[in-house]
């Protein structure tokens, strides 16, 4: 069955640090540039962060840059987002996003992230 699981979501203080954690299964990881993905309420779907499949370039969102990391593990087939000094505007549904060209994409379900006193 091909899948994206997210974990590591939850509630977080301001200024703390999270890891998301995105498990693939049932098709070629490491041929799949991975992404993630957020949507706050009543906001579009924005681009946080892409790993090429390779692992070689990494993109982020300007509101990230810096604060962010993505990174994957061919071994455990795991997409990573390590998130730190975690702002209230970085609430937010996150989604993991697999997509290779000519072979299409997949959609994780989501976890929350919410950044509260």
């Amino acid at each position: 069955q091909v899948q994206l699981v997210e974990s590591g979501g939850g509630l977080v203080q301001p200024g703390g640090s999270l890891r998301l954690s995105c498990a693939a299964s049932g098709f070629t990881f490491s041929m799949y540039d991975m992404s993630w993905y957020r949507q706050a309420p009543g906001k579009e779907r924005e681009l946080v962060a892409l790993i090429t499949s390779a692992g070689t370039t990494t993109n982020y969102a300007g509101s990230v840059k810096g604060r962010f990391n993505i990174s994957r593990d061919y071994a455990k087939n795991t997409v990573y987002l390590r998130m730190t000094s975690l702002k209230p505007e970085d609430t937010a549904v996150y989604y993991c996003y697999a997509y290779r060209r000519w072979f299409g994409h997949i959609w994780g379900q989501g976890t929350q992230v919410t950044v509260s006193l």
